[in-house]
C-alpha cells in the first residue's frame, strides 16, 4: 500500500479544499506571521494568477517568477515555475513536500566551485608543473 502524503495531519486533497486562513493557521510561526500581516504582495498575487491559469489550460507559456520569497501554497502543487536564481532562471516542479516552503529554497543561487586540474592555462603557477 503507497504512503500518503500528510502535512500536519492533512492530506493534499484536505489541504486544497481548505481556505486561505485555515491553512494559514498549519503553517511554521515565520510563514504564518508573513501571511497573516498580507505578506501577498503584488508579485506574489500576480504569480498565483498565472498558477491559477496553467491549471485551466489557459497560460501556455512557462511561468517565470522573480518572486523567491514566495510561500509555497497548497494550489501550487504540480505545476513547474521556473525560478530566477540570479543568472538565470531554474526549473522547480512544486511537490506536495515542499509546501510550506519558500520558493528560493529550491533554486540555489552558488554552485559549487569544482577547479580544473594544473596544467597549460590554469594559472600562473602552473607554469612551473612539469608538462608530461
Amino acid at each position: 500500500m503507497p504512503r500518503v502524503f500528510r502535512y500536519r495531519g492533512y492530506t493534499l486533497e484536505e489541504l486544497q479544499r481548505m481556505s486561505m486562513d485555515e491553512f494559514i493557521k498549519l503553517l511554521p510561526a515565520r510563514e504564518r506571521r508573513s501571511l497573516r500581516r498580507g505578506f501577498l504582495l503584488a508579485k506574489h498575487r500576480k504569480l498565483l494568477k498565472k498558477i491559477r491559469m496553467a491549471k485551466e489550460g489557459k497560460y501556455k507559456r512557462p511561468i517565470k517568477t522573480h518572486a523567491r520569497d514566495m510561500i509555497i501554497l497548497p494550489e501550487m502543487v504540480g505545476v513547474t515555475i521556473y525560478v530566477h536564481n540570479g543568472k538565470e532562471f531554474v526549473p522547480v516542479e512544486i511537490t506536495e513536500k515542499m509546501i510550506g516552503h519558500r520558493l528560493g529554497e529550491f533554486a540555489i543561487t552558488c554552485k559549487r566551485v569544482i577547479h580544473g586540474a594544473p596544467g597549460l592555462k590554469a594559472t600562473r603557477s602552473s607554469m612551473y608543473v612539469p608538462l608530461k
